[in-house]
């Protein structure tokens, strides 16, 4: 057991190592976010590592604390380019992405021999891959517009749906999300009444009741919201603690935190969209999905984006045999990986990726008296979601208006 031991060791000292910088909250408002982020990054790279998905390459993801902030952000990017990591991944906040996808163009342009890819698997506002895109961004999460796209879809089909509540984070992704709410809404159902458009301080407010208050007041029987973290618990905690009977349209009603704050107060009121769930049928990668779980005890598996971000890296770095930052990124472009839930594409023109989405419901899960289908319990909170529709990728794919420029492509 000793030799093998050692033999192991040895093998894997002498695998050459991808470091990715994980730069998200680690402490402050959204710390439970960013760690819960982490713990499933480290547990993808430990799957890819042990089938050697990456070719002779191994990956190692080290973590960084940006608090939340851009400033922060930009500081844990610095250090990560002083230690020789060339790839670098974050989702938690546009604000913090938007700064890091610009100070990783500027970095490129003045010293490519130290040039990063920024991986992007949950930073959703949608100028990163338009007016702001760029050759070292990859986004692997549908953005604001996409989503809404998907949602409003959804939505204009429902005739009972007649007042309609905004209420977001006041910063860049939250501010999208209002406004592309309203467009689409007047374009898909110009009889649909806008009776609220809050935005509040991000990471902020401890108690959502004077929002709540409002939204009960104004009638609404619908809420859409970008929330996220203790923002999206707390805000549908104090909604459903008014006796309101609103539907709630989220993109984060599953996140870490929220399932306990909702608990069976959102079955059958509180929906989401996303790339996945935990009682999607087919669910294609269970196992990993319980493997997960019984590690981290108080997590769930969340975020298939996670999962297709560093397939899809494995990938690019096992086709061109290098992790060189230039080639691995041509080979991220156009990239088609087939994922647990369908084919998913990485855009060329924007490197957005196209992915089907699902919109969701909570439930009771069947050993409660839920539906049949809903079988994982979050949180253990007896609740789990319910998929109301599937949107293949054209549903929500969007035009671009990226005018991206390219450095010359590797011989």
């Amino acid at each position: 057991m000793l030799v093998a031991a050692t033999w192991c060791a040895s093998a894997q000292a002498q695998q050459p190592v991808v470091k990715i910088a994980y730069i998200d909250p680690l402490s402050g408002p959204f710390a439970n976010v960013g760690d819960g982020g982490l713990r499933q990054f480290q547990f993808v790279a430990d799957q890819i590592n042990a089938g050697k998905l990456a070719g002779k390459y191994r990956f190692e993801i080290v973590p960084y604390d940006n608090k939340g902030t851009p400033q922060e952000s930009l500081t844990a990017l610095k250090g990560a380019i002083d230690s020789n990591i060339h790839f670098i991944t974050q989702g938690n906040g546009s604000g913090a992405g938007l700064a890091l996808q610009d100070a990783v163009q500027k970095n490129n342009d003045r010293e490519p021999g130290k040039a990063v890819v920024y991986l992007n698997y949950a930073a959703v506002d949608p100028d990163a891959t338009n007016s702001k895109c760029s050759f070292w961004h990859f986004r692997f999460d549908a953005n604001s517009e996409m989503k809404l796209e998907g949602l409003t879809d959804f939505i204009k089909n429902k005739p009972e749906i007649k007042k309609v509540f905004l209420i977001n984070q006041n910063y860049s992704h939250g501010q999208q999300v209002s406004r592309a709410a309203k467009e689409y809404l007047k374009r898909k159902r110009p009889d649909m009444e806008i009776v609220g458009d809050d935005l509040h301080p991000l990471g902020a407010v401890k108690d959502f009741s004077p929002y709540a208050a409002k939204i009960k007041a104004s009638g609404a029987d619908t809420v859409i919201t970008g929330n996220w973290g203790n923002d999206m618990a707390l805000l549908i905690k104090a909604v459903k603690e008014t006796g309101s009977k609103a539907v709630f349209y989220t993109f984060y009603a599953g996140g870490l935190g929220s399932p306990t704050a909702i608990g069976e107060s959102g079955v059958g009121t509180v929906k989401q969209i996303t790339q996945w769930h935990t009682s999607v049928v087919p669910n294609n990668i269970q196992k990993d999905m319980l493997d997960f779980h019984r590690k981290y005890p108080n997590l769930d598996y969340y975020y298939m984006q996670i999962r297709n971000e560093l397939f899809m890296l494995a990938e690019a770095i096992r086709k061109v045999d290098s992790d060189d930052p230039l080639k691995v990124a041509y080979a991220l472009e156009g990239l088609k990986y087939e994922s647990p839930t369908g084919e998913v594409e990485m855009r060329t023109t924007d490197h957005q990726l196209l992915a089907p989405l699902y919109i969701s419901t909570i439930q009771k899960v069947a050993a409660k008296g839920g539906p049949k289908e809903v079988t994982y319990d979050l949180e253990n909170q007896g609740i789990g979601f319910q998929t109301d529709a599937r949107l293949e990728s054209y549903v929500s794919a969007q035009p671009t208006t990226c005018q991206m420029k390219r450095p010359a492509r590797p011989v």
